[in-house]
C-alpha cells in the first residue's frame, strides 16, 4: 500500500487528525488475499473510536463511514447520544461523570464529525436515504465502511451480533445493478494491527448461505475468526 495518505477534507480537518497522531498510532494494515477494490463494502468491529480513527487517519483509499444519525445531527443530540449510549452504556462510565466531561468533549467531537463527511445511519423509515446515499457514494467510486456489531453490552473483543442493515444495503445494491464485493475485517487493539479478508461478492454470498440471515451470520463468525488469529497464524496465511 502507499504510505501517501489520502487528503481528505478541509485543510483545518486534515490539521486535526494530524494533532490526533499522539493518540491513534498507525496500525499495520493486512490482507489476507487482494487488496480490496474501490467501491467495496468494509464490515469491522468497533473498538470505540479507534477502528474508525485508524482508518480515517491511516487508509490509503476512498471511503465513507457509516456513522449512526445522533452522531451527525448537530451538537445537542450529540451530546445526549454520547453521555447516555456512547459513555454510560456501552462504556459503562458514571452518567454523572460522563454529562460533566461531554460538557467539554461534545463541541470538539461536534467540529471533528463535520470533517467526517459520515452517511448517516437510521433504524427507522429514513433507512432508505442512507441506502441511497451511500449506493451514490459506491458509484462515484468510495467504499462503504460498516460498524454493524451488536454493541448493547459493550464493545466486547468477541463480537455478539450483528445488526443487518449492511445486507440490507447490499440486496438494494444488487437490486441496482451493483454486486457489491464485501470484505470483513477486524483491529486488533493491542497489536494495532488491521487485517482484512478477502472479497467476496454478494451474490456468491447469498448463493452459498441462501438467505439474508444465514450471511449475517457466516460475517459474523469470520468477523470473530479474524480477531483470535495470532500474528504468526496471520503472516503464514500471507505466505500461503
Amino acid at each position: 500500500m502507499s504510505k501517501k495518505l489520502v487528503k481528505k477534507g478541509k485543510p483545518w480537518f486534515r490539521f486535526m487528525k494530524k494533532l490526533m497522531r499522539s493518540r491513534y498510532k498507525e496500525p499495520r494494515f493486512i490482507f489476507l488475499g487482494e487488496e480490496f477494490k474501490d467501491g467495496s463494502l468494509i464490515l469491522s468491529n468497533h473498538e470505540g473510536t479507534d477502528s474508525p480513527m485508524s482508518l480515517e487517519m491511516y487508509l490509503d483509499k476512498p471511503f465513507r463511514l457509516w456513522g449512526t444519525h445522533e452522531m451527525n445531527s448537530g451538537l445537542v443530540k450529540m451530546y445526549k447520544y454520547q453521555t447516555r449510549v456512547y459513555y454510560h452504556e456501552k462504556k459503562h462510565w458514571n452518567l454523572f461523570l460522563a454529562r460533566l466531561f461531554c460538557l467539554l468533549a461534545s463541541p470538539l467531537t461536534n467540529l471533528f464529525y463535520k470533517g467526517l463527511n459520515l452517511i448517516s445511519s437510521y433504524r427507522d423509515g429514513r433507512f432508505m436515504k442512507t441506502m441511497k446515499e451511500s449506493l451514490s457514494a459506491v458509484q462515484e467510486g468510495n467504499s462503504i465502511v460498516v460498524f454493524p456489531e451488536d454493541s448493547t453490552n459493550g464493545y466486547l473483543p468477541e463480537l455478539e451480533g450483528f445488526f443487518a442493515g449492511f445486507a440490507v444495503f447490499a440486496e438494494y445494491c444488487l437490486k441496482k445493478g451493483v454486486d457489491i464485493p464485501i470484505v470483513v475485517s477486524y483491529f486488533k487493539k493491542q497489536e494495532r494491527i488491521y487485517i482484512f479478508d478477502k472479497p467476496i461478492n454478494y451474490s456468491t454470498l447469498l448463493k452459498e448461505c441462501g438467505d439474508r440471515e444465514n450471511v449475517i451470520q457466516r460475517l459474523l463468525k469470520r468477523c470473530n475468526e479474524l480477531g483470535k488469529l495470532n500474528v504468526d497464524e496471520i503472516e503464514n496465511k500471507i505466505e500461503k
